[in-house]
């Protein structure tokens, strides 16, 4: 049957039509696949600093390439310029990134401040440069006592809101301080089996995406936006421009 017409004048050009061929990739990366880890705690021992190592390792191993942002002496939102080292570090390691881990501990029932900090200082477009927007996202968390999910269950909504394709595995590792050994390293059992599923999840969709991660998020109304009549009364309103 005939479709109705999109309503409210809404224009979809044939060009923009989600197709298979859209998908297509025409150069396919050499590159191994980029990873940045952000972890949660600034604490001498501290179990997600241990967890995001394990994923590195791991990741590693896979043959990817991964970064770990070192939080120390990042300052709070707002309390610094974009120009401080430390910011322009962490932008600039995740406008390197084509996948991104965020492990944090569980405190009063949520992520750290420390993880917070650095997701806030990410913005979700600086320019014409998008430091998170297209990238595949794996969440961890660890507890001091029993097994919660508020951690990673809150991290996925900020992943969503930072536009990030966020992966269907997490790990929630509880009890860490008896996870790991005196060294810091993850001790064998099902709760570091799945610290691989998660890996190798975001491994794969990491592959699948980061070719194809400018046309996924390329959007009808940013479309409608950048659209010359549109622009043009945008500058008539703001005075650049005559009626």
């Amino acid at each position: 049957m005939d479709a109705d017409p999109p309503p409210h004048g809404v224009k979809v050009a044939r060009r923009n039509t989600p197709t298979r061929t859209g998908l297509q990739v025409t150069t396919p990366f050499t590159h191994a696949p980029r990873f940045l880890i952000l972890y949660g705690s600034l604490r001498e021992r501290s179990f997600s600093r241990f967890l995001a190592y394990e994923a590195a390792r791991l990741l590693q191993a896979m043959g990817g390439e991964v970064r770990i942002y070192d939080a120390r002496g990042l300052p709070l939102p707002d309390d610094a310029s974009p120009d401080h080292p430390k910011v322009r570090e962490l932008r600039a390691l995740s406008i390197w990134s084509e996948g991104h881990v965020w492990v944090s501990p569980e405190r009063h029932g949520n992520m750290t401040g420390v993880i917070k900090s650095q997701i806030d200082w990410l913005p979700l477009s600086e320019g014409s440069v998008r430091p998170t927007q297209g990238r595949t996202l794996a969440v961890m968390q660890v507890s001091g006592g029993s097994q919660s999910f508020n951690a990673v269950n809150a991290l996925r909504i900020l992943g969503r809101w930072m536009r990030m394709i966020t992966i269907p595995n997490q790990s929630s590792v509880p009890m860490a301080y008896k996870e790991f050994d005196e060294a810091g390293r993850m001790k064998p059992g099902p709760l570091y089996d799945r610290v691989v599923d998660v890996c190798e999840e975001l491994f794969k969709f990491t592959l699948l995406t980061r070719e194809r991660a400018g046309y996924l998020v390329d959007r009808y109304s940013e479309r409608k936006e950048r659209e010359p009549e549109r622009l043009e009364a945008v500058a008539v309103d703001i005075g650049f421009a005559r009626r």
